[in-house]
Order: structure tokens, then C-alpha cells, then sequence
């Protein structure tokens, strides 16, 4: 099922205009009682599926999760080249801008696919690389209370897990939380669980760790960074079974003990 977004920018009377047309969403629903729906975002070119089919098989029972697949759009970092995107990128580092259009359609896409889950589910996002660093701004939207475009935030996130990602917005993040106390305080209560491998040679771990310690210092103190050590750029059974563990504690759940 497709889902679009229509965003215009620009002033005066050429304004320009982005289509976002998101692709299959893949749905892997809890095998015991429903008592958290995270949605999990794939990383640069993958889609929803891959990520279906690795979380299915892992022990937590009581997880529905929700796999969306991003938008087939030309990326920079590519030359231009197509393919499945939560944002566009130049380069994966502190000085790249930022595709706040982007981020923002992917974050709002997100949210409408956690807006219809029971009120008594705890909701919360993760991701891997680039699905990291959107869930990592989804993460600063609910801090906020608003998106970038400055329309609302209705989600109430009760966790985030980024693996092998970064922050984008990294570099006015500080000052957006301390000019505001409901922000600090949403901030400071939202529990973040992210992992690096140090020798990934797509997103750098000295670029993770950065994008660690700069929410750490903008506010976001429940945080927890986790290195493994040789680590590349993807996922190892260790790594996704400290996910488990921080899950099972920090959303509460029964059942899920091995």
C-alpha cells in the first residue's frame, strides 16, 4: 500500500514541489498478548521486508512490529542514482545538510502508522543505519512536541533504538532543547538504546559516538551507547539480543525470557 505526501517550498509564484510515495508496509504481529508496537525502518536501498523476516525471529512475543518501506527517490550520495530512501544525504558526516523536508515526510508517515494502535500499547521506533538516523529525529520531533515545519507531534514515543546510525540536525539541537522546559523534560524521560560497530565503514563510529554524545548534552540523558568492537556496518546475534534485553526493561513486557 502506498501512502503519499505532498510538501511545497519556495516563495512568491514557482514554488517547488516534492512527491514522497512510500512503498509496502509488512506487518509481523505479536505471537502472545499486544503490549508494544515499534515501527522498524531499514537502512539505504532495503525495504520492509528484509526487515519482517529478521524480526520475526526474534523472542519478543508481545512486540507487534511494523516495517515500512521508504520512498524510491534520487540520493546524492549515490550521484544521484535512485533508490529506497528515508531522506536525501550528501554525505554521512556533521557538515552534510540536512533534508528537513525529507526527514519530516518520513517522520509523519511514521507517526500516522503508530496513530491507530489501542491506547494501553506503548509505541516506539528503531531503526538500522539510515533507519536509524530517522528514528533518531523522530526522537527529536516528540522532544519538541512539533516536526521540523513546526505542525504538531502526536505520538507519545516510549522508546527509540538506533543501530549503526547518526543524528541528523545535530548542530542546533543543544539550543532548540534548553530553549524550552516541556522539550528538556520530554527529552530527558525518553529512553534511547544505540549501537556501533568500530569498524563500520559506512557510518564512522566516531560519528555514532558523536551523534551519541550530542544528544546526551542536549538533554536526552536516558541514553545508552553500546560499542562492539570489530563490528561493520550490519547486525550480529549478540547485538540484536542486547536490543531484546533493553526492550523487555524498558517497555515492560512479559513474557519474552527465553
Amino acid at each position: 500500500m502506498s501512502y503519499q505526501q505532498h510538501f511545497s517550498m519556495g516563495s512568491g509564484s514557482r514554488p517547488a514541489r516534492r512527491n514522497f510515495e512510500f512503498g509496502r508496509t509488512y506487518v509481523v504481529r505479536p505471537q502472545g498478548k499486544h503490549q508494544a508496537t515499534i515501527v522498524w525502518l531499514h537502512g539505504l536501498g532495503d525495504n520492509g521486508s528484509s526487515c519482517s523476516q529478521l524480526l520475526e525471529n526474534l523472542p519478543l512475543p508481545n512486540i507487534k512490529w511494523i516495517c515500512p518501506t521508504a520512498p524510491t527517490r534520487p540520493v546524492a550520495l549515490l550521484g544521484g542514482f535512485s533508490c529506497t530512501a528515508w531522506f536525501d544525504v550528501g554525505e554521512i558526516s556533521e557538515e552534510s545538510p540536512d533534508d528537513w523536508e525529507g526527514l519530516d515526510a518520513s517522520a509523519i508517515h511514521i507517526a500516522n502508522l503508530l496513530s491507530t494502535e489501542p491506547a494501553d500499547v506503548k509505541v516506539a521506533i528503531g531503526g538500522f543505519s539510515m533507519g536509524a538516523a530517522t528514528a533518531l529525529y523522530s526522537a527529536t520531533c516528540a522532544a519538541f512536541g512539533r516536526y521540523g515545519n513546526g505542525n504538531a507531534y502526536p505520538i507519545n514515543l516510549r522508546a527509540v533504538v538506533g543501530l549503526s546510525g547518526w543524528l541528523p540536525g545535530s548542530r542546533s539541537l543543544r539550543s532548540k532543547v534548553e530553549g524550552s522546559h516541556e522539550a528538556a523534560r520530554r527529552a530527558a524521560s525518553l529512553p534511547i538504546f544505540l549501537c556501533h560497530g568500530t569498524s563500520d565503514d559506512v557510518v564512522s563510529y566516531s560519528y555514532g559516538e558523536k551523534s551519541a554524545h550530542c544528544l546526551n548534552t542536549a538533554g536526552f540523558r536516558n541514553l545508552t551507547f553500546k560499542s562492539y568492537e570489530g563490528l561493520g556496518h550490519y547486525t550480529v546475534p549478540k547485538e540484536m539480543e542486547e536490543v531484546r534485553n533493553w526492550l523487555t526493561a524498558r517497555l515492560g513486557l512479559e513474557g519474552s525470557r527465553s
